[in-house]
């Protein structure tokens, strides 16, 4: 189905001075345009507000997650790596009550993302060149640097489920990325090719949500191409997070695509269809997580893998696409 959401060219504020959510601000941008200052500090709304940085870094001999958090009532950080490899996983997460020591900008580009705890340590710092990601466990150190290439364009999308639960996202995807990758001593190279996705999320959630997400990044035929899709959490919204970027020009894609996928058999192909996409997926690994604390629960199954297929550029030509390293994950959310 087309999606003909507005695309928003000036700055807006998310929130009204009621806290409710601002009209002028529901659409997609293309490049950081909304204020999301007010965003966790609505008291009536206090335990509903939800804001995170997500950096993946792609390289070819791992792939590293990195998640700095704040759920109002807990702050939950945390550093995972993936040996591309042998397919080890280390992965260290902390969570802190009332997210002390959690600190995150109200909008995007503000100021440095940053979690301290015992177990994991990091931060995110940005300035005009791009962001410098550092983090930290007992067993990994990152030290990198994502690339912002001049006129590089990043996907903003406001999601309104109604006046007041609403989410802001960027996704901002194919971010060249290079430094150093520490893992039980043994250092490796995030070399030249190596790519940074980021997801960064500011709003108010219903208390139960399902979605899917994927991405993926690469050179495909000399271009540089990065992949953001999205489904069901904004089915019935008319926002939809689907877009490709090519050597940093953004098209959006105007539909809801259909995900397909085998309930249990997480590393059996995947495939996002519509009239502008016909992509398939293909994992090699599959992250499980899984939480039950009765009033907070969480499946998670993140798969890595490759994306192979075509999409329609705005201008109407179609971009083959085969192997771009990235991911793709079912999540069900109870928080």
């Amino acid at each position: 189905m087309l999606i003909d959401a507005q695309e928003i060219t000036l700055p807006v504020p998310l929130q009204l001075p009621s806290g409710r959510l601002n009209p002028d601000a529901v659409g997609w941008t293309r490049t950081p345009l909304h204020d999301t200052d007010r965003v966790g500090r609505w008291a009536r709304r206090w335990g509903r507000a939800k804001r995170w940085e997500y950096w993946a870094v792609l390289t070819p001999t791992h792939v590293v997650g990195v998640t700095i958090s704040s759920l109002d009532y807990a702050g939950l950080t945390q550093l995972w790596v993936l040996d591309r490899g042998t397919g080890e996983e280390v992965d260290t997460v902390a969570i802190a009550p009332l997210a002390l020591g959690t600190r995150l900008p109200g909008t995007l580009g503000d100021g440095p993302a940053s979690a301290a705890t015992r177990a994991v340590k990091a931060r995110f710092d940005d300035d005009e060149h791009g962001t410098r990601l550092r983090a930290r466990t007992a067993r990994v150190r990152l030290g990198a640097t994502a690339a912002l290439p001049a006129g590089h364009e990043r996907l903003g999308v406001v999601v309104p489920w109604d006046s007041r639960t609403f989410q802001y996202t960027v996704k901002d995807v194919a971010r060249p990325v290079v430094g150093r990758l520490e893992v039980d001593g043994r250092t490796f190279d995030v070399p030249l090719g190596s790519f940074a996705v980021l997801d960064h999320g500011r709003g108010y959630w219903p208390r139960e949500l399902s979605w899917n997400w994927g991405f993926g990044a690469g050179v495909v035929d000399g271009r540089t191409v990065g992949l953001q899709l999205g489904g069901r959490w904004t089915d019935g919204t008319g926002s939809t997070e689907n877009a490709v970027v090519v050597d940093g020009r953004l098209h959006k894609l105007r539909e809801d695509l259909t995900w397909t996928w085998t309930d249990g058999g997480w590393t059996d192909p995947w495939t996002v269809r519509g009239a502008c996409a016909d992509l398939t997926f293909t994992p090699f690994h599959d992250r499980v997580s899984h939480t039950d604390l009765r009033v907070v629960r969480s499946s998670t199954h993140q798969c890595f893998g490759h994306w192979s297929g075509w999409v329609t550029l705005n201008d109407g030509t179609r971009l083959e696409i085969e192997d771009l390293l990235g991911s793709a994950e079912d999540v069900n959310q109870l928080w």
